[in-house]
């Protein structure tokens, strides 16, 4: 695999794994093989289902239950890890094999502080016990990057950051000096400048110790920045190995070449919608409620923007007499109409609660929203239910914003049933007319969503959001949960529906290489306030102010490009 003469410290062969389904087992890891070699960082990319963090379980001993190794090799140091018996891997792993995995919230315990989670990982492999261990576990916490690491290592993981929270992940799995670590995932759930963060940490600890990294992630870019080599894998097998700069630049496999054009970078350019006829007319019968709207290529357009946000200010109570937190701080700003405006910033900037005032989710401290014209923060009942019909909502995370239990086509017309819109016949046309828009088959309409795919699903709440045709949809995060080839779709159809239907977009996002794709006008938010707010590509290429610019520099690629260039 390496022209280098160094032996492999990890060296992979042939590995197939499989799980246990209705009866049968399934082959999921289809003859795989890679080798590490010491003091390399080797990154694992593909998408979800790929095999990749099956490959990384098998690696450590950690395959969930119904998992088994049914062929091939994994030698560490050139002792054999398959068939180990689990006595044995307590000996292996955290000593010889650290783990950072993929979500803190699920790996460590909520009720244990997390300095003892840091020092039990050294008691147990026999370096420190005690006092001693406290006090190791501090330096730990210290070296991985978390601030104030001695009150740190005093709280619980509830109360710290993810990037926190992560940093102990990386402490722990550090802790007793593994040759090699296998990092599943381990910024996935970061923001970009945190994400960055956290890598420099892992890479400063592994480069010092001479620790071998096997990372696992969905990133191509991430990889490219980090790993001196990649290994591309598709479908349970390793379709592509070569080094960063190869596979970045040069990609041989055409599932490679794919990823890497659905990925979003800096260079990427605006999305266009492609000309088609116009789409037929949603005609719903409406009951005991006036008729509905024409669609919006058909209104008489007004003067002025659709969303106009005065000054809006927003704090919320804390625990503890007269404490608050000011979550976002005179922001201002205009929504034209047909315009994508995105807010981008950091978990904590203050854009999704922006997004949520000018929904009327929640009521602004001071400040206020128009919304063609009318202010919002006085109208109640018939008023604001007529105007709340012509806002609507894509969230983040399609597994939570569908109900499980309701079939599709009733989830679609769900919104026009609560609106008292047409008759059970007419929404179940206007759901498959809906479903036909977001380029669905018709029999989705009978399925569960557990039955379908992350993009499927995202497609489905979109479906629903256009159900009263709306002129503002605004979208939290649509693909931030979605792999990149089924994040590209999903942004190629809402820029296709927004010409299609004259939609206004306010898209939040964290990512400014995703929102370079969709947007007119991007605002960057911090710490409550929008810090500024220009023409998308004024903000990329004449960035303002110093917070754009960190943002920007943390969008991964860059480095991989660099060392080409």
């Amino acid at each position: 695999m390496s022209s280098t003469a160094a032996q492999p410290l990890l060296s992979v062969r042939d590995l197939r794994v499989s799980y246990a389904a209705g009866g049968a087992r399934r082959e999921v890891v289809h003859g795989a093989s890679f080798d590490v070699l010491p003091g390399e960082v080797v990154a694992v990319v593909g998408e979800s289902g790929s095999g990749k963090s099956t490959t990384a379980h098998a690696v450590v001993g950690l395959l969930p239950a119904g998992g088994s190794v049914d062929g091939g090799s994994v030698l560490l140091e050139g002792r054999e890890l398959v068939g180990l018996p689990e006595r044995a891997w307590r000996s292996v792993r955290g000593a010889r094999i650290g783990l950072v995995p993929q979500d803190p919230t699920l790996s460590l315990n909520p009720v244990e502080r997390v300095g003892d989670q840091v020092a039990e990982a050294l008691v147990v492999h026999g370096l420190a016990r005690g006092a001693a261990a406290r006090a190791r576990a501090v330096e730990l916490l210290t070296a991985a990057g978390l601030p104030d690491a001695a009150v740190r290592a005093r709280q619980h993981p509830g109360e710290l950051s993810g990037g926190m929270r992560q940093r102990v992940l990386i402490a722990v799995g550090l802790a007793a000096g593994p040759r090699l670590l296998v990092a599943d995932e381990p910024t996935s759930a970061l923001d970009v400048t945190v994400q960055r963060q956290v890598l420099d940490h892992l890479e400063h600890l592994t480069r010092e110790a001479g620790t071998a990294v096997l990372f696992i992630t969905h990133d191509l870019a991430v990889a490219a920045d980090r790993a001196s080599r990649v290994v591309v894998m598709s479908g349970g097998e390793v379709v592509e190995v070569g080094t960063a700069q190869q596979v970045l630049t040069e990609p041989r496999h055409p599932y490679t070449r794919a990823l890497l054009a659905a990925a979003p970078s800096l260079t990427s350019a605006r999305l266009r919608a492609r000309p088609r006829p116009a789409p037929p007319a949603l005609v719903a019968t409406p009951v005991a409620t006036p008729a509905a709207p024409p669609a919006p290529e058909q209104r008489a357009q007004p003067a002025g923007p659709l969303v106009e946000v005065r000054s809006l200010v927003k704090r919320f109570a804390l625990p503890g007499r007269g404490r608050q937190q000011t979550a976002v701080a005179g922001v201002g700003f205009t929504l034209e109409r047909g315009e994508t405006l995105a807010l981008v910033g950091e978990s904590g900037s203050g854009k999704t609660t922006t997004a949520r005032l000018v929904l009327g989710l929640e009521r602004p401290t001071s400040g206020e929203v128009l919304f063609d014209g009318v202010g919002t923060g006085g109208l109640r009942g018939a008023r604001w239910r007529a105007l709340r019909r012509r806002m609507q909502l894509v969230y983040q995370n399609p597994y939570a914003s569908l109900d499980p239990r309701v079939a599709v086509g009733e989830t679609v017309a769900e919104p026009l049933r609560a609106f008292g819109v047409g008759d059970r016949a007419s929404r179940a046309r206007r759901a498959a007319q809906l479903l036909d828009q977001v380029r669905l088959p018709a029999d989705v309409l009978r399925r569960r969503p557990a039955e379908l795919s992350g993009g499927q699903r995202q497609r489905v709440a979109i479906a629903r959001a256009l159900a009263l045709e709306p002129d503002l949809v605004v979208c939290d995060e649509p693909v931030s949960a979605l792999d990149v080839s089924v994040q590209a779709q999903i942004l190629e159809l809402l820029v296709q529906l927004q010409a299609d239907h004259g939609l206004s977009y306010l898209f939040i996002s964290h990512d400014l290489a995703v929102v370079r794709q969709v947007s007119d006008r991007v605002g960057v938010m911090r710490r409550g306030e929008l810090v500024e707010l220009a023409a998308t590509e004024q903000v990329f290429t004449a960035p303002q102010h110093p917070y754009t610019v960190e943002l920007l520099d943390a969008i991964p690629g860059r480095r991989a490009l660099e060392d080409v260039s």
